[in-house]
């Protein structure tokens, strides 16, 4: 429940575990807070959730001192700010796109693509560069015609991402290639040969998310990959059955499509119009955010695929949003109010029972046969991006000499 009286909540930050580690409780003043303490006080991820960690009484007096600045700085920001200032107040904000330019203009944390982002982006005549590079090192380091275009699209990928980075102050998602959604095992080679390109120009898989569709071998393959310390997103997700296995395996974050979703929905009824928490974009991430509070899965909800303003603010409070520069432009437009819908603790107030589940494979695959928005929109999503990367392909190999 929301605070009264803002200045209290230096009570609950300056709680601590039975571990000795202080942490952050309300999640709606974290991001406040963290803008106001020193910066050598540094954040640490234990479980992927946001945690301060210190054994000294000088950080919990620092802590305490900035909640006081941070009742009246968000006594101010309920007045003047943004709606995507006050977003970020209590959800991490992420850019969906590979435009530079809109990268720098409205400073997200992390930034996502995917192939129907990066066959832009390679079309683009201001980033010929980053094509020539890739054609370069797939000519020098593969001699097998078809295995050079296969290495030059994931070095194009990785050279989109090095670029992105170089802007960012967290992590960018270079996704998979879609063709191996049903393939586990190429899956996992591709992201470790991407991760190997990334680490030759310097950069870490700790500011890597691979980004994999979330079908029932691209969830495998995330256990795989996570269980040698490698970030997966898992993605093309529309359903529950998927995020309880994304959730199982361990993955580091799925991206549910809320605007993806609403599209069926509307096509199936004929019913245009879902006003809020109607909506079924809304409704679905809505119960996977709450099922996984309920149940202490770590895996971070990063909501994605939006088509309004209003499904980012009924979705307010979730881990993260992964939004278009278009609607992050018109969050930045307008001073309405944003209130957290989700919280930590908001699973105790939802309006259906939440109860564990575990999904053996056929179970999975019996559960995706009984969601046909489920079933219909993941294998849509494959075709889609599929297409893009072949389109890709023909337009290196046309339009590049490749």
């Amino acid at each position: 429940p929301a605070l009264s009286d803002m200045s209290a909540t230096f009570v609950l930050l300056c709680g601590t575990t039975p571990a000795g580690r202080t942490f952050v409780a309300p999640k709606t003043i974290r991001s406040t807070v963290s803008g106001l303490l020193p910066q050598r006080h540094r954040f640490f991820l234990p479980n992927r959730r946001s945690v301060f960690e210190s054994s000294t009484s000088s950080f919990q007096a620092a802590t305490c001192a900035a909640a006081s600045s941070a009742a009246g700085a968000m006594k101010e920001n309920s007045v003047g700010l943004d709606q995507l200032e006050q977003l970020r107040s209590f959800t991490k904000v992420v850019a969906d796109t590979s435009d530079f330019d809109s990268i720098k203009k409205f400073k997200p944390l992390d930034a996502t693509t995917n192939p129907s982002l990066i066959l832009q982006a390679a079309k683009r005549p201001e980033y010929g560069y980053l094509v020539d590079d890739a054609i370069k090192y797939g000519r020098e380091n593969e001699s097998d015609p078809q295995k050079r275009l296969l290495l030059v699209l994931d070095k194009l990928a990785v050279n989109v991402g090095l670029e992105i980075l170089k802007i960012i102050p967290g992590r960018v998602s270079t996704e998979m290639d879609a063709r191996l959604s049903f393939d586990t095992q190429g899956t996992v080679e591709r992201a470790l040969r991407t991760l190997r390109l990334y680490d030759e120009m310097g950069i870490g898989k700790e500011r890597i998310y691979i980004k994999i569709a979330a079908t029932w071998e691209g969830i495998q393959a995330a256990k795989v990959l996570e269980a040698q310390g490698i970030n997966t997103n898992m993605t093309l997700l529309f359903s529950f059955p998927q995020a309880v296995a994304c959730a199982e395996a361990n993955a580091a974050m799925i991206s549910p499509f809320v605007g993806r979703i609403l599209d069926w929905y509307r096509k199936a009824t004929g019913k245009h119009d879902f006003p809020g928490q109607e909506d079924p974009g809304v409704i679905g991430v809505t119960k996977i955010y709450n099922y996984y509070r309920k149940f202490g899965y770590d895996t971070i909800v990063m909501a994605a695929s939006f088509r309004s303003i209003e499904e980012i603010v009924e979705l307010a409070g979730v881990d993260y949003v992964t939004a278009h520069p278009q609607w992050l432009a018109g969050l930045q437009a307008s001073t309405d109010p944003v209130v957290p819908r989700l919280t930590p603790e908001s699973w105790r107030s939802y309006s259906e029972p939440l109860e564990r589940v575990t999904l053996s494979e056929s179970e999975f695959r019996w559960s995706m046969n009984e969601d046909p928005m489920g079933t219909e929109k993941l294998a849509e999503g494959i075709r889609l991006f599929g297409a893009d990367t072949v389109r890709l392909e023909e337009y290196l190999m046309k339009e590049k000499g490749l």
